[in-house]
């Protein structure tokens, strides 16, 4: 029985596929709307799962809130990071699948929108150290949905990102990792996610192991092929 050849690395998206902080999000969303006297539905916040903190604040000033795009995102990041206390609301069996790859020394990167120090605080939360490489939104120029983030992980872990497994949640990130050429699960929560042939969905990370994520990188390759 063949072994099966393992992933150059793992790049994570983390709001809503490591981490349960999109509630968060949201709630941050809706204080600030209505701070200005305006409103925030659950269908506004859940088209900006997975975009550029950047991006979002326009759409929150477009709602009436009078600050500057740097206020709106420095705001939120505090909001949200002040409600990150131990022990963080991870997603289901994404630490068990994290350290799984730790175990067999897979290279992991945190590929986030979320701004530099919140990505930096979430990894170092993990308890057995993640993450070889963060790459924060404040790290591009270009958000999600374009590659650029991806691409950038993989050049900071010196990898073939076409020889990378990419786990999402969004349909930004979603498209982000599909575009950069990585393997790419989507794993839905907030936001529902299309089938496609570029890249398989599971509902859940629970139960999910190495031999998942090569398998899953072995029959996307043979479709690319």
């Amino acid at each position: 029985m063949s072994v099966p050849e393992l992933p150059a690395a793992v790049l994570w998206d983390m709001d809503g596929t490591l981490v349960d902080t999109e509630p968060y999000w949201f709630a941050a969303e809706t204080e600030l709307v209505g701070r200005f006297g305006g409103t925030w539905t659950h269908e506004q916040a859940i088209s900006l799962v997975g975009s550029g903190l950047r991006d979002g604040a326009r759409v929150l000033q477009d709602q009436g809130v009078r600050m500057t795009v740097d206020e709106i995102v420095g705001w939120q990041t505090d909001f949200v990071t002040e409600r990150l206390v131990a022990p963080l609301p991870w997603r289901p069996g994404a630490l068990a699948l994290l350290s799984s790859l730790r175990e067999a020394d897979v290279p992991t990167a945190l590929v986030t929108m979320s701004i530099r120090r919140m990505a930096e605080a979430v990894a170092a939360a993990v308890p057995f150290g993640g993450f070889d490489v963060v790459v924060a939104g404040d790290d591009v120029e270009r958000p999600k949905p374009d590659p650029q983030a991806y691409l950038r992980a993989a050049e900071l872990l010196g990898v073939d990102v076409t020889a990378c497994v990419a786990i999402e949640d969004s349909p930004p990130g979603l498209a982000a990792a599909v575009a950069s050429g990585a393997a790419t699960i989507g794993v839905p929560h907030q936001a529902g996610l299309p089938e496609g042939d570029r890249w398989r969905l599971w509902p859940t990370l629970v139960g999910r192991g190495l031999e998942d994520l090569c398998a899953v990188a072995d029959e996307l390759a043979g479709s690319r092929g």
